[in-house]
């Protein structure tokens, strides 16, 4: 399914020009066609509406209200299919898929991924409850995070989970005294490495650089290995290390894996996961084939053959089988053509806090020449989910999608301005069902004592 939609757009090159360059958009328009960052087999129907998962989008506006996250279930599914099946023509025998569930943490998202046989990794007590509501195996759950509590810690060891990844002293301090009051058999860990590598991502989603607030660094690793191995509860299996999110390049992560190596033999490898995709026409990222290959020959060079390797994907999984639907509220002129939509900051604050570039088209009318911005309705100057963008003429009422919005919009969603939270729906052949509900206003009140 992801090679054909890769043949229709020219594997991972852009569909059409630059959404900036207006020189070319008359062209565009002409051709109606929806870009890569929109989900596997989504299309301009015959009235000339974007169509996700065979639904229409202007339809499941009308039908579930807006704003609303629509996802492409035959998407997702199509992604877990291709890690799996990258590792395996990579000649890598031994590995297990985890999905990083803070990219979409959601009942429905989780069960999904382990209906496709993936595993997941949870950095707190919500996620792992979610994981284990979504019917997820404990011994295929990874906890980590840099600041679980004790709480956090004997759920997990409570529940099973399969590994539980040391990122500081403190942690080893604290699982030697829950472990040791539980007895029974040891608890597997992992120890998470700060390898000094930082990929080309933004600041605040780079993890792999030494001052990081994740991990040991590549000296205090070293001691920590040897503090696990005396504690008598914990079973050391191996290193974890993530450097980062959004990665558009394959350099770091071989870089991480020559960097780890100097900590000795172990026979599990954690690699994370950090692969980018594109949320803009103009961006290529790595495909998953090329992402596997790279991975796996040089943990074959610098580690050896025969280890067993667990993969992190999250953003990879689910950014582009979801958009985002708004309705347009108001238009106005100042310097800029404002055009204001009915959500904003508390359903996808990406673009508040990093930056990040997103793709929009009305969804009726693909294509236009008139530059606008779109603002969200918060009470923020910041609040813009896409700055000089070029639209057809928006109008209020028109229905406006985002694509690539499937990581960590919901996951990232609050209630700024007291605005409830969209729903998931999920899209397939034609049928729309809800996965989590519109919050209402009265769920702004349920937790006043």
């Amino acid at each position: 399914m992801i090679a054909d939609h890769e043949a229709r757009t020219g594997g991972h090159a852009p569909s059409r020009p630059p959404r900036r360059n207006r020189d070319n958009r008359s062209a565009m328009a002409s051709t109606q066609t929806l870009s890569h960052v929109y989900p596997i087999d989504s299309r301009l129907n015959d009235r000339g509406r974007v169509e996700i998962g065979g639904c229409d989008v202007v339809e499941i506006a009308k039908r579930f209200g807006t704003p609303a996250y629509l996802v492409a279930e035959d998407d997702l599914r199509a992604r877990a299919r291709s890690f799996r099946a990258a590792f395996e023509a990579a000649g890598q025998q031994d590995f297990d898929v985890l999905f990083a569930s803070k990219a979409f943490p959601a009942t429905a998202i989780l069960h999904l991924f382990a209906e496709e046989g993936l595993g997941c990794d949870v950095a707190s007590a919500g996620e792992l409850h979610l994981a284990l509501r979504a019917g997820l195996d404990p011994e295929r759950i990874v906890l980590h995070g840099n600041a679980r509590d004790d709480g956090e810690f004997a759920m997990a060891l409570d529940r099973g989970v399969g590994l539980i990844v040391i990122d500081n002293f403190d942690d080893i301090e604290r699982l030697e005294r829950l472990t040791n009051a539980r007895g029974g058999r040891p608890q597997a860990v992992l120890v998470r490495v700060t390898p000094g590598v930082r990929g080309d991502t933004h600041e605040k989603i780079s993890t792999g650089q030494a001052n990081s607030k994740f991990g040991f660094g590549l000296a205090d690793a070293a001691v920590a290995i040897e503090r696990v191995r005396t504690v008598a509860g914990l079973d050391l299996r191996g290193l974890h290390f993530h450097i980062g999110s959004n990665l558009l390049d394959l350099e770091p992560f071989r870089a991480a894996i020559s960097a780890i190596a100097q900590l000795g033999d172990f026979p599990v490898y954690d690699i994370g996961g950090g692969l980018g995709v594109a949320y803009t026409p103009d961006q290529a990222p790595p495909t998953v084939d090329d992402y596997a290959s790279a991975v796996v020959d040089a943990v074959r060079e610098e580690l050896g053959r025969g280890k067993r390797l667990l993969l992190e994907p999250g953003r990879a999984l689910v950014a582009n089988g979801c958009v985002t639907v708004y309705r347009v509220v108001s238009v106005k002129q100042n310097v800029s053509r404002w055009v204001a939509l009915d959500g904003g900051m508390s359903d996808n604050l990406r673009p508040m806090l990093y930056g990040a570039r997103y793709d929009a088209e009305i969804a009726d009318r693909v294509g236009g020449e008139t530059l606008v911005t779109l603002a969200g309705k918060h009470c923020e100057s910041g609040d813009v989910l896409v700055s000089d963008v070029l639209l057809d003429d928006p109008r209020v009422g028109d229905i406006v999608v985002i694509a690539a919005t499937g990581a960590y919009g919901h996951a990232m969603a609050n209630n700024y301005n007291a605005v409830p939270r969209p729903p998931v729906i999920f899209c397939r052949d034609g049928e729309a069902r809800v996965v989590v509900r519109r919050e209402t206003l009265d769920d702004l009140h349920a937790r006043d004592q």
